[in-house]
């Protein structure tokens, strides 16, 4: 795993317009194929009257998913320019599209290029942009005789508690920087009665 940039809200729309031809860009943070398909469902639906909805994405790290669409506008005019911006801000996880209304006259190839270009950089250069880091979730599992020693060992090195659940027995979630993990992992383990099991995230 490795830590990647990506956006925390959707942003748009961005408004471009060239030679009366409006252009919308719009960005969304996206973590599956089918949750890009359902936001450009979304779009189609929104947009209906659009002539042009034209998209790229970039979905994972480390076995990354990449697609580009022009919607009927030349080749590589759209679709490829669209994700030069992707690329150009180093994001993932990403979707971001451009809906065309067309004015009546036509832009060129160059001309379409730089508009899906300029709308695609001016929607991410509104979107909020954050880091997300390798991490890990601990699940420690224990009985109450130990809570005392556990959520002391916690509150010591500042831990953030995902999830707790108290019933029978006590169950915390705990999620850790990466290159911190091994060591609490070992200072866990020295917990009398404590159950571990380790999950990467990104945090």
């Amino acid at each position: 795993m490795k830590n990647f940039k990506t956006i925390s809200a959707p942003a748009g729309p961005f408004l471009l317009r060239e030679k009366k031809s409006k252009f919308l860009g719009f960005a969304f943070p996206v973590s599956s194929v089918s949750e890009a398909e359902l936001r450009l469902e979304t779009l189609h639906k929104d947009y209906s009257d659009a002539s042009h909805l034209c998209y790229a994405y970039r979905i994972g790290v480390e076995d990354v998913q990449l697609r580009m669409n022009d919607d009927g506008e030349p080749a590589y005019t759209a679709g490829s320019p669209i994700s030069g911006q992707i690329n150009a801000f180093e994001l993932y996880n990403i979707l971001v599209c451009v809906v065309r209304y067309y004015g009546g006259t036509k832009l060129g190839a160059s001309g379409l290029t730089q508009a899906y270009r300029e709308a695609a950089r001016g929607v991410l250069e509104l979107a909020p942009v954050i880091l997300k880091k390798a991490g890990c979730l601990l699940r420690l599992e224990f009985d109450y005789p130990s809570l005392d020693e556990v959520m002391g060992f916690i509150s010591q090195n500042r831990l953030e508690i995902k999830k707790q659940e108290m019933g029978l027995d006590c169950i915390l979630e705990l999620i850790v920087k990466k290159e911190k993990s091994e060591t609490l992992v070992q200072r866990l383990k020295t917990i009398n009665g404590v159950r571990l099991s380790k999950k990467d995230v990104y945090i």
